[in-house]
């Protein structure tokens, strides 16, 4: 079958099959729902913090820059709800890759400020409830924002994670080397045809990139989870398609 078509396919079924059940308009669901439920851990590699359990038999590994507007939409109103259930009820495990690159390109330092403040938070134990706050909270992507101040303002909406040792990581930009080696981790996950990397937010799941032409599964709820059921429940299949 000629490459592409057969992802096509599936991602029609997909379209049809959430069509079926019903649109619903899209509303970000309650923030923090079990998130003590997930472990969260930094991988052997340094840059990739691993959240949910690690036997998960699915793994989805996503490329996010705390100033994209698109991760935001993802993570709020799109995909980031339903896999968020499937880390809960252990159907799948999240490799979160990053991102600062913005920063250069809108001017500021706000993404690089976040990606340091989010791996703080990950010392504590607090990168998932961390995570969704910065995200519920992001400025317009052409502000620089997510200044140190801001961070900790936002660090207090969650339960535990502000202290001497965070507040002094955030301001202090503790963990600097962290956020150059994710940019460059996010760099080299584009391979030879993108060397700046793959965009954001990008999806790979089991080891399979969603082509940047099916993107917008990515933001539309339903349809992402539809997609996880698909591939936990058929894995044979997932790993045949054509991308």
């Amino acid at each position: 079958m000629v490459r592409g078509r057969r992802w096509a396919v599936l991602c029609a079924a997909v379209v049809l099959t959430v069509a079926g059940c019903g649109q619903r308009a899209a509303e970000a669901k309650p923030r923090f729902a079990n998130a003590g439920q997930l472990p969260e851990t930094l991988a052997e590699d340094g840059t990739t913090i691993v959240v949910g359990d690690p036997d998960a038999k699915m793994t989805v590994h996503l490329y996010e820059d705390p100033r994209c507007p698109y991760c935001e939409e993802f993570e709020t109103t799109g995909g980031a709800p339903g896999l968020r259930d499937a880390m809960i009820e252990r159907m799948a495990r999240t490799e979160y890759t990053m991102a600062s690159f913005l920063d250069a390109r809108l001017g500021g330092s706000g993404s690089k400020k976040a990606v340091n403040a989010l791996r703080a938070a990950l010392e504590e134990g607090k990168f998932v409830e961390y995570h969704e706050v910065l995200y519920a909270n992001q400025p317009e992507e052409s502000v620089d924002g997510f200044t140190d101040a801001r961070l900790l303002e936002l660090a207090g909406e969650v339960k535990g994670l502000r202290g001497p040792a965070f507040d002094a990581a955030v301001t202090s930009m503790k963990y600097r080397s962290f956020v150059t080696a994710s940019q460059k981790m996010y760099e080299r996950a584009g391979g030879a045809d993108d060397p700046d990397g793959p965009g954001t937010p990008t999806a790979v799941i089991n080891d399979k990139l969603i082509p940047a032409e099916y993107n917008g599964l990515l933001l539309d709820g339903d349809g992402f989870a539809e997609l996880l059921n698909r591939i936990y429940n058929r894995p044979g299949e997932w790993e045949d398609y054509d991308l």
